[in-house]
């Protein structure tokens, strides 16, 4: 008789604990200020230059400019700040170089750490 009555009592545990749900919690992050997302981006850019074995020669945060030499190019980095507070990071090259890709792999390192 017990175990008759047994069967359908874990029958009905084991249905309830089916239709539990466990949702993941949701990160929810501060905004960041202007200031935040500056030091963000100038770490991420002078970061991807090392990332690709550029020697770092000037780093100026008040005029917003990175500039990176290696065999015979140079890349700078010039971030602004936009109106809205968002920050605009430019790449450019100069010099001539055997290595013509060195500034999208720059940019790519770039995107990499910026989680794009």
């Amino acid at each position: 008789m017990k175990r008759k009555l047994r069967w359908p009592a874990v029958t009905a545990v084991l249905l309830m604990l089916a239709g539990c749900v466990a949702y993941e919690p949701v990160l929810v992050s501060s905004p960041q200020t202007t200031q935040q997302r500056f030091d963000r981006a100038w770490s991420a850019a002078s970061g991807a230059m090392y990332d690709q074995g550029m020697s770092i020669t000037v780093q100026d945060r008040a005029s917003g400019v990175i500039r990176g030499e290696r065999g015979g190019v140079t890349i700078t980095a010039t971030l602004f700040t936009q109106p809205d507070g968002s920050i605009q990071v430019k790449f450019s090259t100069s010099g001539n170089s055997a290595d013509p890709s060195l500034i999208e792999r720059v940019s790519s390192s770039y995107d990499r750490r910026m989680g794009l």
